[in-house]
Parts: C-alpha cells; structure tokens; sequence
C-alpha cells in the first residue's frame, strides 16, 4: 500500500489509542521480502511477539512448570500498509474478550511513534492442562490480569 493512504479515516482497532499495552520490535534485514518490505508471514511473529512479552510481564503464565499454558488455537492479520528494515514496530495489545477457558488479544503494529496503523488483528489462546492437553478454566490470577486490559 502506499504512503498516500495516510489520510484514510481510522475503525476501531486500528489506532494506537486502542490498545493498552505496547513492546517494541526491531525489524531485521532478513525480515523483508525481495519487494523490500517485511513479508506477510513475519507479522504474525511480531503478533506472538507482544502476546508472549505480555504475558512474561504481566501473568504468572509458566509454560515449562506450570499445570496449565496457553495454546494458541486462532490467528487473523489484516494488512493496511507496509513495514519494512530498517524500522522499529510498536506492537500494541488488548484483551477483547474473556472465555472460560479462551481468550482474544486484538494487536496493533505501528511504526515506532506513528499513529497510523500498518496490520491489525486477533490471537486466540485456550488454555489447557498440561497433561491431557484438554482445556480447562483460565486460573483466577491470570483471569485478573486480563480484565484489567479489557
């Protein structure tokens, strides 16, 4: 998409005052494509990039010990305009909506300090246990968490 699309009006979801919590992630030379912006595949990393960050700062989430862990079952990413290296991408989330044992983060990626939006949408977690693998109840401290980034 080019630059000129800049004057477009904004939906939900697609401005940075939409999200509550941010990371920042480099791109790297080898994230771009031969047409010279990051390739379409590697947004979704940066999507699983601000959900782990997210969880490593603000849950108990303990993948290695832990009874239960988050497994991501759904991703979506629509696309507005490009990224590319050499460039810093803000990455914001929040929770949209609470299950019992799912839960949906809505990401944002931004070029660092920019407001317009270049790809946004959803990463679906159910949480399982981890010895059958069967999902089970999000735990009450983890649920906190997410109700706070409603």
């Amino acid at each position: 998409m080019s630059v000129e699309q800049e004057t477009v009006e904004f939906e939900v979801g697609e401005q940075r005052q939409d999200y509550r919590f941010f990371t920042s992630i480099p791109t790297r030379w080898n994230d771009n494509d031969m047409l010279g912006h990051v390739n379409n595949v590697v947004y979704y990393s940066y999507f699983e990039a601000v959900v782990i960050q997210f969880l490593m700062q603000e849950t108990a989430v303990d993948w290695v010990k832990g009874p239960v862990s988050p497994l991501a079952v759904e991703t979506l990413c629509r696309f507005r305009r490009s990224l590319s290296f050499p460039m810093i991408v803000d990455a914001g989330l929040r929770v949209d909506k609470i299950g019992n044992t799912s839960v949906t983060y809505s990401i944002g990626l931004f070029p660092q300090d920019e407001d317009l939006i270049s790809a946004y949408g959803h990463f679906v977690h159910v949480y399982v246990d981890r010895a059958t693998e069967k999902p089970t109840p999000i735990p009450d401290d983890i649920r906190a968490t997410y109700e706070r980034f409603l």
